[in-house]
């Protein structure tokens, strides 16, 4: 690229919190090769976009991203990274426009490659993925908490192989950041930032490949005892990898939220064995229960899928009761999309379109009503939560949105009394009280 350091750049990233935390991790390597950050495509010499591919909606929309930025900034170099651009380099590479394919095995090398590929157009740069060490790893401002809630990845990639998934296709094997590293990057955010999420690929796998005996509640315990952070939030670990030893630790420290996501995918048992989980449904539901004898107030989320190969109409029955029976705060209800390369792709009982639509509608409603009875029971109560956005909101621990009466400074811990529902979350009611 001529002039490399004058250039400016903009990343744009699509996908889970994994992903956010590459892109910061790509802004950073960026800024410190000397580019400038643009504030948006329309103003950027380099686009950067970093992919997800975890469903079919996901690839169209990074397609009509690029034809929009070429369309719309036709001056801009557009570099296509991530999980996308690991599965399909080529189908990437014939998008106009595209300037340079970097698939996820060559990400941490992205600066270079900028300054390397310039006199070339349209090449791409895959490497093995299962052969990686490193990963990006650079905290990035949460979604909804603005500036007041980082999220650190501290392991990628994914050892298992559920039929419908290509994440581990495309991440590789599971690499964990090692524990001094973490330790130290929380140490730092600490002293900025009062709640800080760490998550992962497969986040509850961190560690065991570094030493076997390592499991992520040991990490945990080191960062309450070697860090002043105020409070810690796991987002998404498998239901197996909440054993009992990290879910004591997490009732017992009043500096973890009490917040539990365990993806479930399904309720049944046998279209969880066509999945090639881990877990039965009896396994997952003691993990819930355990969760909610320790944690009364809990947010107990899960990822759950619609329409998989062959699921029957007995079968998604089975799995609506199973998620009626739990005290689920929420629900993130998908339709299955087939992904090439997967088993579950190539099975011939494909669950018709119409019919996946309306289980989604099923269980969505299902978990908004869940939702509702779960704030309901909120009204009344004091709940301890972190100020974000522009210090009009607040999240809880138990990961309600509260909308507070007065304005607060953010990335504050307050106590919130609970007035009424609001739209998406509660309401306050009365004083609140800075912890």
């Amino acid at each position: 690229m001529d002039d490399f350091t004058s250039k400016r750049f903009y990343v744009k990233t699509f996908g889970c919190r994994a992903s956010q935390a590459d892109g910061a991790a790509l802004e950073s390597a960026l800024a410190a090769k000397g580019l400038s950050q643009a504030a948006g495509a329309a103003d950027a010499d380099l686009v950067v976009l970093n992919t997800c591919t975890v469903t079919a909606t996901a690839d169209d929309e990074l397609r009509q991203t690029v034809r929009r930025i070429h369309r719309e900034a036709p001056q801009a170099r557009i570099l296509v990274t991530g999980c996308y651009a690991q599965r399909a380099p080529e189908e990437i590479a014939a998008l106009p426009g595209v300037w340079l394919v970097a698939g996820n095995s060559h990400k941490t090398r992205i600066p270079d490659l900028i300054a390397e590929a310039a006199p070339y157009h349209g090449q791409i740069e895959i490497g093995d993925i299962f052969e990686q060490r490193d990963f990006l790893s650079s905290p990035v401002e949460d979604a909804l908490g603005g500036r007041t809630r980082p999220n650190l990845k501290i392991q990628d990639g994914c050892g298992n192989r559920c039929s419908f998934c290509i994440i581990p296709y495309v991440r590789g094997r599971s690499r964990s950041a090692r524990a001094e590293q973490v330790v130290e990057q929380v140490r730092r955010l600490a002293e900025k930032y009062k709640e800080i999420v760490l998550s992962g690929i497969n986040l509850g796998r961190w560690g065991r490949d570094l030493d076997s005996r390592l499991r992520l509640a040991h990490l945990v315990r080191r960062l309450l005892e070697e860090t002043p952070v105020e409070r810690l939030r796991l987002s998404s670990v498998e239901p197996m990898d909440f054993s009992d030893e990290l879910l004591e630790l997490m009732a017992a420290s009043g500096r973890i939220a009490r917040h539990v996501h365990a993806p479930l995918q399904s309720g049944s048992d046998t279209v969880l064995r066509r999945m090639h989980r881990k877990y039965r449904p009896r396994h997952y539901a003691g993990r819930i229960e355990k969760a909610r004898t320790l944690m009364p107030d809990c947010a107990v989320g899960a990822d759950v899928m619609t329409g998989f190969p062959g699921e029957t109409e007995a079968e998604f029955e089975e799995s609506r009761a199973f998620i009626e029976s739990l005290p689920f705060t929420y629900l993130h209800v998908f339709t299955y999309s087939e992904r090439p390369g997967t088993p579950a792709a190539e099975a011939a009982a494909q669950v018709r379109a119409e019919v996946r639509k309306r289980r989604t509608h099923t269980l969505r409603e299902l978990g908004a009503r869940k939702n509702r009875e779960f704030r309901q029971s909120m009204c009344g109560r004091v709940l301890s939560a972190v100020t974000i956005e522009d210090g009009l909101v607040a999240l809880s621990e138990n990961y309600l949105k509260i909308e507070l009466s007065k304005r607060r400074n953010i990335n504050c811990i307050i106590n919130v009394p609970i007035g009424n529902l609001s739209k998406d979350g509660v309401s306050e009611s009365g004083s609140l009280s800075v912890l």
